[in-house]
């Protein structure tokens, strides 16, 4: 079991300094727009995975008219204790500390308390680009597999300086080859890795995806999810070898598992084209469920899941589905966050467990 017992947040966008204690597995935020009921559930994700759910820069979190911020969480994981501190120095340097020792790389600290967000935007998972669909896959494997995420580390520390290297060669008219090549050779291995284990785990987790859909719709529709890879067809260096014209028009690598897609069909049309809203939604909690099956999976417990502003995205149906999967089903902590009190209070009530309810 994965709990999080108190956490405290100084500077952390509109909390100058507030503590709260869960006493209870089942925990709802209530309170109107503005009052920081997202900004919590922010905190929550940045001890799990060491960055914002929703700013690109760590500065973006800090509170108006400060450059630095503070989190401490502590949690209890398996019958262990453990204490987790954020810090974002003024200076811009972050540190990550568990139980007073501090990490030399963020990246052995994910995947120790792994973390499930539901947030209104999330529909950009099903309606955006490939990016948004990559972005959820690469954080989802590295909860579970660390190799990936410095495999991923170390392409993408790479593909940058590859990039850098195009643009230099188009700026200055001279190319450089032997030293392209170099940088090619250093993208084989990670490239191949991350193909395979995407291709190895999205096998499993579409399957996933496609029973926890049918499960909120209600019914089976044809839904569809293809991973498309590069890689399928080519390997990395004939893919790279093949492309280098064209980077250098382009000034930057314009193929390789940085493009990898996951498309979603409905019958034989894209999804995003032709589905309501209430397909769209659907979809979006059936691959949010599908990532804590496989988390809760592989870790022998369930992740913290992060639910904000549900209630306004589902109908009544789709939402007592969701609560009575998300509560009663699942046995690992849960927080929500509700803009109405009255409705918040009644909905956890009606599930016959014990909740604690916070106004903020």
């Amino acid at each position: 079991m994965l709990r999080l017992d108190t956490i405290s947040l100084t500077r952390f966008k509109n909390y100058t300094a507030r503590q709260f204690d869960f006493s209870e597995r089942i925990v709802g935020f209530c309170g109107p727009n503005g009052a920081g009921k997202t900004n919590l559930l922010d905190a929550i994700y940045y001890l799990c995975l060491t960055k914002s759910y929703f700013a690109k820069t760590d500065a973006a979190s800090a509170s108006f008219g400060f450059q630095g911020f503070r989190i401490e969480g502590h949690f209890t994981r398996q019958q262990e204790k453990f204490t987790t501190v954020c810090i974002l120095r003024e200076n811009g340097k972050k540190e990550i500390i568990l139980n007073q020792d501090n990490y030399t790389r963020f990246s052995q600290h994910i995947g120790k308390f792994p973390v499930v967000f539901v947030a209104p935007d999330d529909v950009l998972l099903v309606t955006g680009g490939s990016e948004e669909r990559r972005k959820f896959i690469d954080t989802l494997i590295s909860q579970v597999d660390p190799r990936y995420l410095n495999h991923l580390i170390r392409y993408n520390r790479v593909l940058q300086q590859r990039n850098g290297l195009l643009k230099q060669f188009a700026e200055s008219g001279r190319r450089d080859e032997a030293l392209l090549e170099v940088l090619d050779q250093q993208l084989y291995a990670p490239a191949k890795y991350i193909f395979t284990e995407r291709n190895t785990f999205l096998s499993s987790f579409i399957t996933e995806v496609k029973l926890r859909y049918e499960m909120i719709a209600g019914k089976e529709e044809g839904l569809d999810l293809l991973y498309q890879s590069a890689l399928q067809h080519q390997s990395m260096a004939e893919l790279l070898l093949s492309c280098r014209q064209r980077d250098a028009l382009a000034q930057r690598t314009t193929s390789g598992i940085h493009k990898d897609e996951l498309e979603i069909r409905l019958g034989d049309q894209p999804l995003k084209n032709i589905a309501s809203q209430g397909q769209r939604k659907s979809l979006l909690f059936a691959m949010k469920l599908a990532e804590f099956t496989v988390l809760q999976r592989i870790k022998g417990f369930p992740p913290i899941l992060l639910l904000d502003d549900v209630f306004e995205k589902l109908d009544e149906k789709r939402m007592h589905n969701l609560l009575h999967w998300a509560c009663v089903e699942n046995t690992g902590q849960v927080f929500l966050t509700d803009t109405h009190s009255t409705r918040l209070t009644e909905a956890l009530h009606a599930l016959s467990l014990p909740c604690q309810v916070e106004a903020l």
